[in-house]
């Protein structure tokens, strides 16, 4: 998008885990990125506490500190003019007499049977990384946009807040839903916390709902979604995604070798849910033999990735599954019959697009926008383009690739009709001009 918009210039103000990463990108910088300005949340655990005595608090301060403290929408503007103006120290607040008040009134009411020590060092790495995105330094533009919300999404709202300037929302996945998912299902989140932990989160997607001046989504499921979340339905729009169709659409079918090879675009992740793939894999090369799965992309979670390897060592697939690491697509993608995704939660995934402008057929979990892309909308006549299977089923997404697996012409079908669809409706030049228009309107 940045490369397709040469009439504008745009800092990067983007957040990192760690320090350590600073100066490493992994991409090749347009010319028109102007600067880049990196936050990395590890440098929150070094802010030390100053010596100034915190100032003393008026009502309305306390009572946005109580509602930010309980995750309840709190004064973002009032929280903004205490760290962004006032310059409170983020460490300073959270050792203060002011925060353990309010912290026992939250413990007396909430968690009046949680060890106070758990409930304070929870709050306390809920709320740091927060106070540190408001205290940054805002660079200077005529435009915020964020593209998720978050941590992502209180950097827009403070940019706005200090410069005056308009703030655009471009959310791709519902990210405090995907948050919600994993918190549920994680180890390191105590039990009496996890409801805390998912109402931070819709906080969070709050502020940026409630701040900015358009809120586009991916497909109209999405911007429902926003709506009952908060936002107001006058600032949504939905703008889909779009790919670079003549990159994809030449690229030859493979010859039929004997084989069927299957490839999951993917990073390695939780969220992704590699491991439903593994499983189901492993079931449907107990059907066949002529099937091999490829895994290309890049690991977003060692630990993860390595349980990953473990399993498929345990399962004996270790001839059958190949991770290979990020990998030129428009390459790779002449070695494959069809591609799956195997997500627990997705927006509207760029892979199935590309498969798609590619003739290869998908297999996806019935997430996001999934089903619309396979299947088509309203008014839409192209045909079906590939079998959906319900997330983390496993015997479900094994049954879906062996469907795919059994006819070499019903892949060829359905992998017309997914050009034919690509084509019409997710052109990358179309969803530029609609960017387009979004920043005139605001501009």
């Amino acid at each position: 998008m940045i490369n397709a918009m040469k009439e504008y210039e745009f800092v990067l103000w983007v957040i990192g885990p760690r320090a350590h990463d600073k100066g490493k990108y992994y991409y090749e910088l347009p010319e028109n990125v102007v600067e880049i300005k990196e936050v990395f949340l590890d440098d929150a655990l070094r802010i030390k506490p100053d010596k100034k005595k915190l100032p003393p608090l008026n009502d309305e301060e306390k009572e946005a500190l109580e509602q930010f403290l309980d995750c309840e929408r709190p004064n973002w503007e009032v929280l903004l003019r205490l760290f962004q103006d006032k310059h409170v120290n983020p460490s300073s607040f959270l050792m203060s007499k002011e925060f353990l008040d309010v912290l026992k009134k939250l413990c007396d009411e909430k968690y009046p049977y949680v060890p106070f020590a758990s409930t304070f060092h929870t709050m306390r790495s809920m709320l740091l990384p927060v106070l540190y995105m408001m205290m940054q330094d805002v660079p200077k533009a005529d435009l915020y946009h964020t593209i998720c919300t978050g941590y992502a999404g209180i950097l827009a709202v403070t940019g706005g807040y200090k410069t005056g300037k308009p703030v655009l929302l471009a959310e791709h996945g519902i990210y405090s839903r995907e948050r919600e998912e994993e918190i549920i299902r994680a180890q390191w989140v105590q039990p009496a916390f996890k409801r805390q932990w998912i109402k931070f989160f819709y906080m969070l997607s709050d502020a940026i709902y409630t701040r900015a001046d358009k809120i586009s989504s991916l497909f109209e499921r999405a911007m429902k979604t926003q709506i009952e979340l908060g936002a107001d339905p006058s600032k949504c729009t939905v703008i889909p995604n779009g790919i670079r169709y003549e990159n994809f659409c030449n690229i030859p079918l493979k010859a039929d070798d004997g084989m069927i090879d299957i490839a999951a675009v993917v990073r390695i992740a939780q969220i992704k849910d590699i491991k439903s793939l593994i499983y189901a894999f492993h079931e449907l090369r107990s059907k066949r033999s002529d099937v091999r799965l490829h895994i290309l992309g890049g690991v977003d979670e060692d630990e993860y990735y390595e349980e990953c390897l473990n399993l498929v060592d345990t399962l004996g697939l270790k001839d059958d599954i190949l991770f290979t690491g990020q990998v030129n697509i428009l390459e790779y993608m002449k070695k494959i019959d069809f591609t799956i995704l195997t997500s627990i939660s997705e927006g509207q995934p760029l892979s199935v697009l590309e498969s798609m402008a590619a003739r290869r057929p998908c297999v996806t979990t019935d997430v996001g926008c999934c089903r619309d892309l396979l299947e088509g909308t309203d008014g839409d006549q192209f045909g079906v383009a590939g079998i959906l299977a319900p997330p983390m089923h496993r015997e479900g997404i094994a049954h879906a690739m062996d469907k795919m697996c059994k006819s070499r012409k019903e892949r060829e079908k359905m992998g017309e009709a997914g050009q034919r669809r690509v084509d019409a409706y997710y052109r990358q030049e179309v969803m530029v001009e609609r960017y387009n228009d979004l920043y005139k309107s605001v501009l």
